[in-house]
């Protein structure tokens, strides 16, 4: 990947926790639990047992990426 192609990706130099916790800033536990229906947001929902679920599960990684996108582009 090129430097001109990585400045054009959204996440490029982001973080899964900045991600997350960008998203839980905005949004709140609730809300983002009814945007992407995942236990680690619905149920005693913190940002370690988030990452540690995320890190291991791509598509609600992929999902939570996404919504950071789209909410970026909101902004």
């Amino acid at each position: 990947m090129t430097d001109q192609q990585q400045n054009k990706d959204p996440l490029h130099g982001k973080t899964l926790e900045m991600i997350l916790n960008a998203l839980v800033e905005k949004y709140g536990w609730p809300e983002l639990g009814y945007r992407i229906r995942i236990n680690c947001f619905l149920d005693n929902p913190s940002v370690g047992s988030s990452l540690k679920f995320l890190r291991k599960t791509p598509w609600a990684r992929k999902k939570v990426e996404e919504l950071y996108i789209n909410s970026q582009i909101e902004s």
